[in-house]
């Protein structure tokens, strides 16, 4: 299943060519993924303190295919490519008008308060398989 979450470019967003700042999409991105998080009912704060566990990106991958400028208004789409015991896959695509402008696939881990890897929450595997 695909999750969406708009996103409109401001002034602050654009660099002095008029367009997004090419670090702004991992902003937009991971915004977007705190939305799916929270919109499956996984409250962060409560899994940090309760489990002593936080998301952190392991890696991305990410291309940038046309630019955005300002007032723009984007979707930036979500999907879960994979799941396994200690890493969860994430494809991301942010779009204007159904043109895709950036594509990046994220790998998320969970880690423990002192940086240690931990296995994904189990609630967390299931409920994306």
């Amino acid at each position: 299943m695909t999750h969406s979450f708009p996103v409109r470019v401001y002034y602050e967003d654009t660099d002095m060519a008029g367009l997004v700042y090419y670090a702004n999409y991992l902003r937009y991105i991971e915004r977007a993924r705190s939305d799916w998080v929270r919109g499956h009912g996984i409250d962060q704060r409560a899994m940090k303190e309760g489990e002593g566990l936080v998301f952190a990106v392991r890696r991305v991958e990410a291309d940038y295919l046309a630019p955005a400028r300002f007032d723009d208004e984007l979707i930036v789409a979500t999907r879960v490519v994979q799941v396994t015991g200690a890493r969860m896959v994430m494809e991301q695509v942010v779009s204007r008008a159904g043109t895709p402008l950036f594509q990046a696939m994220v790998t998320l881990v969970c880690i423990t308060e002192a940086g240690q890897p931990a296995r994904l929450p189990p609630a967390l595997r299931r409920m994306v398989h």
